[in-house]
């Protein structure tokens, strides 16, 4: 008679093994969900931040622009040269023509 070697009771079945193994592969693939999930709701607020910097800038720029153009613009140039550095056209009999 052939005698089935048996195993130890402390020894855990394979089955269970199995289950447990793939127990575990459950959990640590329901972490990594939760994780990504997470990750990109923070990239989303993140993200939104971004955006709404951008807009503020874009309005700073816009203004600074306008504003540049104010200051620049040749009638202000020419009323500040007249107010504070008495500045003026020249008349006709002041202009000299130099030729080379």
């Amino acid at each position: 008679m052939l005698r089935v070697a048996r195993r130890p009771a402390w020894l855990p079945s394979w089955r269970l093994l199995l289950v447990l193994g793939l127990l575990l592969a459950c959990l640590a693939n329901a972490t990594a969900v939760i994780n990504a999930s997470h990750q990109t709701r923070m990239q989303y607020v993140r993200l939104q931040q971004l955006e709404r910097e951008r807009d503020q800038l874009q309005t700073e720029w816009s203004q600074l622009l306008l504003e540049e153009s104010a200051w620049s613009s040749p009638a202000r140039i020419e009323r500040l040269a007249v107010e504070r550095l008495e500045m003026r056209l020249p008349d006709v009999d002041e202009v000299e023509v130099i030729r080379p």
